[in-house]
């Protein structure tokens, strides 16, 4: 069976969540499947070198403009053309006029709840994206055969919201790639902190604008923490413009804390390793998420990590993290404070988080994805058999 991906963005070099969940995910395919043959739909970009061709993969480049027009336009005719049997669509959306049998990983469904955080808040982009996804969602998800999901937290949401029959939502969890482990190399872990000018002790924070980032009360429990503890630690913050800061720091009241966040910008995730084992302990107090694969990448190096008590975050990291309510700045600054002060805390953590991040891998998502695509493919070909 021909089967395709769509992975429209896989190649641009600043690569987010979805890239990356779709990438490794192909990668593995690649690897462990003979049987079916792969058509992998993307846009063309810089980091074409990323994902190679090989015997059982093809890579389709497709043109369009906008994502929506590639999406519902470009992509069913590209598909038909390749002559695939099932299209999978990773990133939460898919063309609406499909003749191909659909699969659509559905990470989350945040855009469509009646509270959504990001209704009133986030960047002209991110509202854009959401109302495209409020548009488009409940539209193809009973044309899909199987919605796949990245945690049991979010299938329970998806069902509900959505009305859908149990069994056509399935859960993959996502995994971490193999490189996140400590590093000890210290010229390594010097080169990295000359590249991102990293001070010498520092906590690891992974902001961006995304309203269920959390970074208001982040940034709250941080400023509470240095007042009652006179340390003053600095916070990194990766992915978070100056700009946006400053904004941030007015709006809570805190422009004087300013001096101790340092805003590397962008971050390449091979270097992301060495950042989590520079780090005293990594912060993960999101308000919403349907997985939430950093704090996983921090147990893998060896970084205490302190999470949310809602959504998926407990689901995922299990009794690995510091867990904490993320609405209430005083928690995450005790909680900061316990992290750096108690040593057999913070050691029985990295212990447990080692433990915890071997639970999920690549292969372990493709092998599940594999399933769901074999079990597609039995399904059609009894179907073919019947209309004989």
């Amino acid at each position: 069976m021909k089967i395709g991906i769509e992975a429209q963005r896989i190649f641009r070099k600043k690569k987010h969540g979805m890239d990356v969940v779709a990438l490794e995910m192909i990668k593995e395919l690649q690897i462990i499947d003979k049987e079916n043959e792969y058509c992998i739909f993307i846009k063309h970009d810089e980091d074409n070198l990323c994902l190679k061709e090989s015997s059982n993969l093809k890579i389709v480049e497709v043109e369009g403009k906008s994502y929506p027009y590639w999406e519902q336009r470009c992509l069913p005719k590209a598909a038909l053309k390749e002559k695939i049997n099932i299209l999978h669509c990773t990133s939460n959306t898919a063309p609406i006029n499909c003749k191909i049998p659909l699969i659509l990983t559905l990470h989350d469904i945040i855009y469509l709840e009646q509270k959504s955080l990001i209704q009133k808040k986030g960047t002209l982009y991110q509202k854009f994206g959401n109302l495209y996804r409020k548009f488009i969602v409940p539209k193809i998800v009973n044309k899909c055969r199987k919605i796949i999901t990245v945690s049991d937290f979010e299938r329970n949401r998806i069902i509900n919201q959505l009305g859908l029959n149990e069994s056509r939502v399935i859960t993959v969890y996502n995994g971490i790639s193999k490189h996140f482990k400590p590093v000890t190399d210290k010229l390594l872990l010097n080169k990295v902190g000359l590249k991102y000018n990293l001070p010498e002790d520092f906590i690891f924070f992974l902001g961006n604008t995304d309203p269920k980032k959390n970074v208001a009360g982040t940034l709250k429990g941080y400023a509470l923490y240095l007042k009652e503890s006179g340390n003053n630690i600095p916070l990194v913050m990766l992915d978070y413009k100056k700009e946006s800061l400053e904004k941030t720091l007015s709006e809570i009241n805190e422009t004087q804390i300013a001096d101790k966040i340092i805003l590397p910008g962008y971050v390449y995730n091979i270097d992301l390793p060495a950042i989590y084992s520079l780090s005293k302990i990594f912060l993960y107090p999101s308000l919403r998420e349907s997985f939430g694969i950093p704090p996983l990448e921090a147990m893998a190096c060896g970084t205490p990590v302190l999470a949310s008590n809602t959504s998926s975050i407990p689901e995922v990291t299990g009794d690995a993290a510091y867990m904490v309510n993320p609405f209430k700045p005083e928690e995450i600054a005790s909680g900061i404070k316990t992290l750096l002060n108690d040593f057999l805390l913070r050691e029985e953590l990295i212990k447990r988080g080692f433990v915890r991040a071997s639970l999920f891998s690549w292969l372990s998502t493709a092998e599940s994805v594999l399933k769901i695509y074999n079990s597609l493919i039995d399904d059609i070909l009894k179907d073919e058999k019947l209309q004989q």
